[in-house]
């Protein structure tokens, strides 16, 4: 029953909660990012390079088996191919999350910095009688140790 109770308190720790959460938002936003490459950002770039489908971009590396109209043909005939086209839509989808990333934690990077920002300094309670050296109190006119008037 210990290690029961044990994984239950470091489940539940906050830090491991909050890990959870975050890998759920992010496989849901990497999910998002995906539809946006994949549905709005690749077709406009295919229609201007020509009515180029991306997915369908691929080198066939087993022509034996002859020449495919579509990667899902050449896929459904068992050929070697190399699918160039969905990495090209990977990679773009990778820059868009990494770049997501970057600007989020430069955001929290300047939050903590004006968050934590050093505490002005506090004004001194004391001075140094110039006579005797000792300190003395901020608004002493004389000094306790060398009885000497001190000018403001």
């Amino acid at each position: 029953m210990g290690m029961i109770k044990e994984f239950k308190e470091f489940a539940m720790r906050g830090n491991v909660v909050d890990m959870a959460v975050g890998i759920i938002i992010g496989g849901a936003f990497g999910k998002i990012v995906t539809s946006m490459v994949n549905d709005v950002i690749m077709p406009p770039i295919g229609k201007a390079m020509g009515n180029v489908n991306f997915a369908d971009l691929y080198f066939n590396l087993d022509s034996s088996k002859g020449p495919f109209k579509s990667l899902a043909d050449a896929k459904a005939a068992g050929a070697a191919v190399i699918a160039y086209g969905s990495f090209i839509s990977t990679v773009i989808d990778f820059i868009i999350v990494a770049f997501c990333v970057f600007m989020m934690i430069k955001v929290m990077n300047s939050m903590t910095k004006r968050l934590s920002a050093p505490a002005p300094a506090a004004e001194p309670t004391n001075k140094e009688c110039p006579f005797c050296f000792s300190s003395i109190p901020i608004k002493a006119t004389r000094c306790p140790n060398c009885t000497s008037e001190i000018k403001k």
